[in-house]
């Protein structure tokens, strides 16, 4: 969840922001359409005439690329889609699962390639390069290179991980086809015909993009670790506030590129009002939206002693026990209550411990050094970097 945009209009309305980012996808794509499919006859062409195997699937590979580019169109259209009573946060997360489409035509891609290959491996043919065709690879790698660079430009300026990783793919391919050219240039110095395993190569090169980008649209999908520079931003504009002491549990959660929607918690002062803190929380929610366009759906609010005597003795004691566990990662919300005798904090554990076994562990302690006290203790998750 790449942070992208802080750095858009933001005097545009979200719905012309959306608008703006679906015909930067659509008309990159197009692009990515036409250059792939030109190239792809070209090669298969050249594949056919020359018998190279190599050029062959790397033709085949300009028409997979053409593919996912009608794919990306397709995921960028219905991802744009208004929110309705059925999917009150829109269709964001479709973008995700054109992206696992993507990477599976370049798996797939990748795959018959390595049979292709393996076969002319054990049946031999010999190539028939002439002057021509390598002139044609030779601008095909200019050209990919080029595409490359430009979609996957157009990708990051859109956050649409489904055209970056074409891009991606794009320069691998200007590669795949120098590789390509320098076996036809060996097997015309030499007469060493590298054919068949150049396009091992490229099999295994396509196979591995498609297995990462894979990947990473699951970890999208399942949801991750928010982005640390998102997080670093959000916190120190809340932090900005003179009432605001500390800004714990963000949670960001997304529903598609550029549609993030967090919770967090203030610290703030136990002497103000909520006339004072509805003022804080709104104005919190507005900075934060306009900054970074993350929407903030709930503030919650820690309550902090201000008080200097046995509260603050209270909170700096079980502030050294909690932290002095590793898997203690960040004390925050603490509140005692000197009158009814009751505490209650909440503490960061690691993944390296059971958040209950966590609350166990601290609460005996604790409990041992003020006996007399309640102790209530919420376990909160690492789930951003501190």
């Amino acid at each position: 969840m790449k942070n992208t945009n802080s750095q858009n209009d933001n005097s545009k309305p979200l719905e012309a922001l959306e608008a703006d980012r679906e015909r930067l996808i659509v008309t990159t794509s197009i692009v990515g359409i036409v250059t792939n499919l030109l190239l792809a006859g070209f090669k298969a062409a050249v594949g056919i005439i020359s018998n190279s195997i190599a050029i062959t699937l790397d033709a085949v590979n300009n028409t997979s690329d053409a593919l996912s580019s009608v794919i990306t169109i397709i995921g960028a259209k219905l991802g744009g889609k208004a929110p309705d009573k059925k999917h009150p946060l829109g269709y964001g997360r479709i973008e995700y699962l054109s992206s696992m489409i993507v990477s599976a035509i370049i798996l797939y891609a990748g795959i018959t390639s390595a049979v292709e290959s393996v076969k002319k491996i054990i049946h031999p043919e010999e190539a028939d390069y002439s002057a021509v065709s390598l002139v044609i690879v030779a601008v095909a790698i200019v050209v990919k290179l080029l595409l490359g660079s430009f979609v996957k430009k157009q990708g990051q300026k859109a956050n649409s991980g489904a055209l970056t990783a074409s891009g991606s793919d794009a320069l691998f391919d200007a590669v795949l086809s120098a590789s390509v050219l320098a076996s036809a240039a060996v097997f015309m110095i030499w007469h060493i015909s590298l054919e068949a395993y150049v396009g091992v190569i490229i099999a295994v090169v396509i196979m591995k993009a498609g297995v990462e980008m894979m990947s990473e649209t699951v970890s999208d999908i399942l949801g991750q670790r928010a982005d640390p520079e998102l997080v670093r931003e959000i916190k120190s504009l809340i932090a900005q506030e003179p009432e605001v002491m500390g800004a714990y549990d963000l949670v960001i959660n997304n529903y598609g590129p550029n549609r993030n929607y967090a919770s967090v918690h203030m610290e703030l002062p136990d002497t103000m009002t909520v006339e004072e803190v509805d003022r804080i929380t709104r104005r919190v929610e507005a900075k934060v939206y306009l900054a970074t366009g993350v929407v903030l759906t709930g503030v919650g609010v820690y309550s902090h002693n201000t008080g200097k005597g046995e509260a603050a003795e209270i909170r700096n004691s079980i502030q050294k026990t909690v932290l002095s566990y590793d898997w203690a990662l960040q004390m925050h919300g603490f509140y005692a209550d000197t009158q009814s005798k009751t505490v209650r904090f909440d503490v960061v554990v690691s993944f390296d411990i059971k958040p209950k076994e966590a609350v166990r562990i601290l609460r005996k302690e604790i409990g041992e050094q003020y006996p007399d006290y309640t102790v209530n203790i919420t376990p909160d998750i690492d789930l951003t970097d501190l």
